[in-house]
């Protein structure tokens, strides 16, 4: 497994995270506590959750999972979506980061969070309030560092500069969208990315498992997919042009004797930026083929022919389209 050191904190990663969004959704506890003893047997440190997933049953399954193994972690969780009826359980307020923070640290049962990020930018608090809470949270000791997630690359930035003007540290990661079929943050947050020093932790890297080869076409979907099981967001992603894309990805990978899955995940791995993707199994099984990642390099024979089936920062799939202030969908042409 390869660790990498973020440059804006004293901290090293593994090269690949573990995302959490399956426990108990289908994960069952039994299943998702051995997938965590197995990551961390494997050297995986960074596990990633929210205070929403699974309506907070996630958090409470990895804590329950690390028990007395939390000194190996690094835990990274999210505020930002509605956990009830009252205008401070929602948003980045400090009102709503202080409790937020507080209630994830009683599902996870432990005293600190590694990285508390905000699961969405709040355009209707101002940024001073949200950065000045983060720090009273990071002085209090009840988390390490702080980051955003699924942020335009102007607001991260202000986040970083309005840190900056009081001296605290800040933003330390960013956690994008990011796979060959949605390429966009190659444009503005990756080059930010590069030149303030933040780590990014890209979701999604096998593109809900288009990249893998998993879908026949557009509307034969695997039974226990995102797109079939919960529709919405998820279903709208799989476009016939993703689906073409992605099986054309797939094709490639198996043409020069490469795992589709873990091809997929190595080349968001390898970008510039990148600290960590997160990797989501469901299974034991499917955490076991994707460990080997950590140690893989992209192929650079390769590269020109990923840029061919989607260039770079363009897009195939919209995996932003759960983002409040990108609005638009892709116009993708099925010629």
């Amino acid at each position: 497994m390869q660790y990498r050191r973020l440059p804006r904190a004293d901290v090293e990663v593994s090269s690949l995270a573990i995302g959490t969004d399956n426990f108990a959704n289908p994960t069952s506890e039994a299943d998702a506590i051995h997938l965590v003893h197995a990551a961390l047997d494997a050297g995986i440190t960074l596990f990633d959750t929210a205070n929403t997933y699974a309506r907070g049953e996630a958090e409470r399954i990895l804590g329950r999972a690390l028990g007395d193994r939390r000194s190996e972690a690094l835990i990274a969780t999210k505020a930002y979506y509605p956990t009830g009826p009252n205008p401070d359980d929602r948003g980045n307020s400090r009102a709503a980061l202080r409790k937020a923070c507080d209630a994830s640290l009683d599902r996870l049962g432990t005293d600190y969070i590694d990285f508390f990020q905000l699961h969405r930018p709040d355009f209707d608090v101002p940024m001073e309030e949200t950065m000045g809470a983060l720090q009273e949270l990071v002085d209090a000791g009840k988390a390490r560092f702080v980051g955003s997630s699924t942020s335009p690359a102007w607001r991260t930035l202000e986040g970083v500069k309005v840190a900056e003007a009081h001296g605290w540290p800040g933003f330390v990661s960013e956690q994008p969208p990011y796979n060959i079929l949605d390429r966009r943050i190659e444009n503005e947050l990756v080059p930010m990315a590069l030149q303030f020093g933040l780590g990014l932790f890209p979701w999604s890297p096998m593109a809900m498992g288009m990249l893998a080869g998993r879908y026949a076409d557009q509307t034969n979907r695997p039974p226990q997919s995102r797109a079939a099981v919960r529709g919405g967001i998820y279903a709208e992603r799989v476009s016939s042009a993703a689906v073409r894309a992605g099986n054309a990805f797939a094709r490639l990978a198996r043409d020069h004797g490469h795992n589709p899955a873990q091809l997929a995940i190595c080349w968001v791995k390898d970008q510039p930026a990148v600290a960590a993707p997160l990797i989501g199994p469901k299974t034991l099984e499917q955490l076991t083929g994707l460990i080997p990642v950590g140690d893989m390099t992209f192929p650079e024979a390769l590269i020109p022919e990923v840029d061919r089936i989607c260039p770079p920062g363009s897009a195939v799939a919209n995996f932003h389209n759960s983002a409040e202030w990108m609005k638009q969908q892709l116009e993708i042409a099925d010629n």
